[in-house]
């Protein structure tokens, strides 16, 4: 498996946009600078593991074309938007994101705030177990867009 980061969106607080960013600093055990959850003001920061969030930028043209719902860039509040990469095998498993090493905690599965947030029904289904992936952080450095990402 290899693959690379194709965009990357922080929010600086709960329920804020998010922002695409060209590099982030990732941060073991804490998240990305400038993100809701490295000051642990997310929605789910009290989640073991909430370090980083993926989605595959192949399921989010999926539900365009199977859904005809268009998921502009960072709606869908994940942080890191992946190319290449088959998120649901890296459940518990080490995985590179250039010099970052971060282990694959669970499926990030869509939840009625994305729903809600995003106001357009049918997102929540669309998304099921395509939704992305929670993952911890366990060594820090820079992610920029275009990074690989390889199994370790």
């Amino acid at each position: 498996m290899s693959g690379r980061i194709r965009a990357i969106h922080v929010a600086s607080a709960q329920g804020a946009p998010m922002d695409r960013v060209d590099r982030v600093e990732a941060v073991a055990g804490r998240g990305l600078e400038g993100d809701r959850y490295f000051a642990s003001e997310g929605t789910f920061a009290d989640r073991e593991g909430c370090d980083l969030t993926l989605i595959e930028s192949e399921a989010l043209e999926a539900v365009e074309r199977d859904y005809d719902i268009p998921l502009e860039p960072g709606v869908h509040r994940r942080n890191l938007t992946t190319e290449g990469v088959a998120l649901n095998r890296l459940v518990g498993e080490r995985f590179r994101i250039g010099a970052v090493l971060c282990e694959g905690i669970e499926l990030c599965e869509p939840c009625s705030y994305l729903e809600s947030h995003l106001e357009k029904q049918g997102v929540r289904e669309a998304l099921v177990h395509r939704g992305g992936l929670r993952a911890r952080i366990l060594e820090g450095g820079t992610v920029t867009d275009r990074t690989r990402v390889e199994r370790v």
